[in-house]
């Protein structure tokens, strides 16, 4: 069977009419090995602090009112230059649909939704700031490839416990709904802040996370023993997660990972002795 007759967007094969100027462009966009990916590189770390730096200063009145058009322009002109370089991401590997649900995929394109959001939903703009989450590529920029490995690790991690995790999550949300709706019946005759089972199940929350805001508190002499018990019950709901997450991390400690980004779907996070892309099957050392 020849790899020709393969689909392009199930088997990650390079397509046919994928040109060597994509292939250069993908080199320069995800790669620092050169000195014109390096210069973009820099480029859109300038980008992106400079957003973030707009979006902070866009919030003191009197700089807004002196300076508010300049402001203006510079948004655009970022959110242009933001916009051009995921499309142009979006062009450069095979799969595109695939790049656009990874993580950088979903955070590139949060990047540049708000400022056009603004025009339905105002007010909208200052969401903008969740560029900074854009800084994340300053790991692979640098070739900071401990952090990054550390990254991955801890991700595979979350992945790995999610199930765990999700079947504790349940369990507390049942357990301060119990315990909220108890707190209501024992409580709300004497005690105005237990005034609904909604505001009692908050207080559960708050009390069982030890917040402890102590905009409300029981009274009564079983209220405060039923809240001695949430209390000390909120110890294993820091310490349970944390176990499940150390547990995972450990399995996945020894597995070294790789910061080079796949061609076909964009994704990083391969083992150091990859050979192809675990999320598509694109060859890695094409």
């Amino acid at each position: 069977m020849e790899i020709i007759n393969f689909d392009p967007q199930k088997k990650g094969v390079k397509p046919k009419n994928f040109s060597q100027t994509r292939e250069r462009i993908h080199q320069i966009v995800f790669e620092s090995d050169t000195p014109e990916g390096k210069l973009f590189d820099v480029l859109l770390l300038v980008m992106i602090f400079l957003s973030i730096l707009l979006v902070m200063l866009e919030t003191i009145p009197s700089l807004q009112q002196r300076w508010g058009r300049l402001f203006l322009t510079l948004d655009w002109v970022v959110t242009a230059f933001f916009t051009i370089e995921y499309l142009v991401r979006l062009y450069c590997v095979y799969r595109p649909r695939k790049y656009a649900t990874s993580f950088f995929g979903i955070i590139d394109l949060a990047s540049i939704l708000p400022a056009y959001l603004e025009f339905v939903f105002p007010g909208a703009h200052s969401l903008m700031i969740v560029r900074s989450l854009r800084l994340l590529r300053m790991f692979r920029i640098f070739k900071l490839d401990v952090f990054l490995n550390q990254g991955n690790h801890l991700m595979a991690a979350l992945r790995q416990s999610r199930e765990k995790i999700f079947i504790f999550m349940f369990f507390v949300l049942l357990m301060v709904c119990i315990f909220g709706s108890i707190m209501y019946v024992v409580e709300h005759n004497v005690n105005e802040g237990f005034d609904s089972i909604p505001t009692s199940i908050y207080w559960a929350i708050v009390t069982i996370t030890t917040v402890g805001y102590g905009d409300i508190s029981p009274i009564t002499p079983l209220g405060k023993f039923i809240a001695s018990i949430i209390m000390v019950m909120g110890y294993a709901v820091i310490a349970v997660p944390t176990g499940i997450v150390t547990s995972s991390m450990m399995q996945q400690y020894n597995k070294p990972s790789s910061s080079q980004h796949c061609q076909g779907c964009g994704k990083e996070g391969h083992d150091a002795d990859a050979e192809f892309c675990k999320y598509c099957g694109t060859d890695l050392n094409r």
